[in-house]
């Protein structure tokens, strides 16, 4: 067995402790279960936040278009922060204020129970799409790197992240997030710390980057670039703050949490999305060849410039600590997604129809526990689908019908919470006009007929990508968005049957949900099981430095193993009584 896959053994084992830890916080109700009985402390909720939108992604097809692009990666990342500022300010603690255990409920209580219904059976199945899409992909990059079997890369990581949901719901599935965003941070930093000494400085970057490092290649049209900053800031805007993804604010011990775990999502936002492109721009001066060298993911080379970076530049050991990087960007979000299924599945549907709100709470805690079995094997069998239907147009038909769904269903949901006189077939009806405008951006609204508009008629196949992407998020933000807007229009009072509980929703939240002062048990338990933890885990990495390695290398994992240390130290020592 090699160094790299002992590291992400260690890796795997210290995320199913969670799961044992945690256990206990998740059984006494569906409440706790569900949201951790919204009593989670700020750091815990920001770093879900954080964890939840950060995904693989980020180190291999994002990593790629920096090697490639130069700094116009940050454009999405951008579109991040402005959105967790927006969340500090307004959304987070009026999500936290909607007083519910899982997002279908605020749908319900602010649009009435046949949207309820509507959107419980569009985010489940389209969740379970995404989550099969996210473990195959990591099943794909993981057989290139270490020639290991997919298949079974797929089933392993299937089963620790059901393991963690099924036995500590939300508790892990959070506690989980905050492991993982200090594994993103150890090699983020420690790989971002070793370009910058190879290359000189962030000055070199800027001088030496091959093309222009601001606009980068094949882009005759600077206009463009600021655009797609531009749409990315509206379309983030509404991917992180709206009702779906309210699940992240809702675990909130109080309004005050929530506002700080968005500042918290922010910072880490900022930070990490200058720390994360450095290797890759580093490796396109000093690696310009680092697609070639792995051939056998194809178009999709470039995406493991990270990769090369790690092997070529650091110690031994490294490549370990990237794959559990990308098992944690993973994970984090295919856990989450298990979680909130099951609620959703058991307070929207399971409870009021099958059971007619006649099951105690006890039944609905193990009805979400075998929930959360299905939804994990069919998450598991849907990646293995996925991979064996690659080559396959009905895979492509898939992910068309998840493009198609996916951005219409986040505008009421974005919307609703702040505009409060629409009438009730509005958000199903917004939806469906939404999907017609996807369909129509596909097949009509194309970058070579809009750029006919003005006059252009060649384009690189960089522009065309970056125009199909600011026609998208336009189409949705003036017609959909718009149809949406509209709709205020045909509200009538006299007609409205869930006019009381939207006034009662919107005055619930409105109204600041405060928690005693002072640390209560469950405040000292989240600390000190986490600050454990997190010790556990400087120690793993402390072990590193046995790996025969430069001098400098194995300094460079004492300092990590010392930093990582010095947080769990922190939290153990906050968690003593005062």
């Amino acid at each position: 067995m090699g160094i790299d896959t002992i590291v992400i053994v260690g890796y795997f084992i210290l995320i199913a402790a969670i799961s044992l830890i945690f256990k206990k916080m998740a059984s006494s109700s569906t409440s706790d279960y569900f949201r951790g009985g919204g009593k989670m402390l700020w750091w815990m909720v920001g770093g879900t936040a954080f964890m939840t939108q950060f995904s693989a992604w980020t180190f291999t097809g994002a990593a790629g278009k920096a090697f490639t692009d130069g700094m116009s990666v940050i454009a999405v990342f951008v579109g991040n922060m402005v959105a967790y500022v927006f969340a500090y300010f307004w959304f987070a603690r009026r999500f936290r204020q909607m007083r519910v255990d899982t997002p279908t409920e605020a749908v319900g209580r602010r649009f009435g129970s046949v949207n309820e219904q509507f959107f419980t059976w569009v985010i489940i199945p389209l969740s379970v799409i995404n989550a099969g899409v996210w473990l195959n992909g990591l099943g794909v990059f993981a057989s290139a790197v270490f020639n290991s079997d997919i298949i079974t890369t797929i089933y392993v990581t299937g089963a620790v992240v059901l393991l963690v949901s099924l036995l500590s719901g939300a508790w892990g599935v959070v506690a989980s997030d905050f492991i993982q965003m200090l594994v993103v941070a150890v090699i983020s930093i420690a790989c971002a710390v070793v370009a910058l000494v190879m290359i000189g400085g962030p000055g070199e970057i800027v001088r030496e980057f091959p093309g222009s490092f601001v606009m980068g290649p094949d882009m005759n049209y600077p206009l463009l670039i600021v655009c797609t900053f531009l749409f990315f800031v509206v379309k983030q805007l509404q991917s992180i703050n709206n009702m779906q993804e309210s699940y992240r604010f809702l675990n909130a011990k109080d309004s005050k949490n929530a506002s700080k775990a968005a500042i918290l999502a922010l910072i880490l936002m900022l930070f990490g999305t200058f720390i994360w492109f450095i290797p890759p721009w580093v490796s396109a001066i000093i690696y310009p060849n680092a697609a070639a060298e792995y051939p056998q993911l194809g178009n999709k080379a470039a995406d493991a410039v990270y990769l090369v970076f790690a092997r070529n530049a650091m110690p031994l050991g490294t490549v370990g600590l990237l794959m559990a990087g990308l098992f944690a960007a993973t994970m984090s979000s295919m856990d989450s997604a298990l979680n909130r299924n099951s609620g959703i599945f058991v307070r929207s549907f399971y409870a009021p129809i099958i059971r007619k709100g006649q099951a105690d709470d006890k039944e609905l805690l193990r009805a979400g526990q075998l929930v959360c079995i299905v939804n994990g094997v069919l998450v598991i069998l849907m990646a293995q689908f996925f991979n064996s239907l690659k080559h396959l147009s009905l895979f492509d038909l898939m992910m068309q019908v998840a493009t198609l769904l996916q951005s219409p269903i986040l505008v009421p949901l974005f919307l609703g919470i702040i505009i409060r006189k629409t009438p009730k077939w509005a958000p199903w009806a917004t939806v469906a006009v939404g999907m017609l405008v996807s369909w129509s951006v596909v097949k009509v609204f194309t970058p070579q007929w809009v750029a006919g508009w003005f006059g252009v008629e060649n384009l690189t196949g960089r522009e065309i990508s970056e125009l199909k992407i600011i026609i998208t998020i336009a189409a949705h933000l003036f017609f959909t968005a718009g149809f949406f807007c509209l709709t205020t229009l045909f509200y009538k009072a006299e007609n409205d049957p869930y006019k009381v509980t939207t006034a009662a929703f919107f005055n619930d939240v409105e109204t600041e949900c405060v928690a005693e002062d002072g640390q209560d048990m469950v405040d000292r338990m989240q600390r000190k099981k986490l600050g454990t933890l997190v010790i556990y885990m400087s120690a793993g990495l402390s072990l590193m430095i046995l790996i025969p390695n430069p001098l400098w290398g194995r300094l460079l994992y004492l300092c990590c193993a010392l930093t990582i240390f010095t947080i769990g130290y922190l939290l153990k020592r906050s968690a003593e009584a005062k």
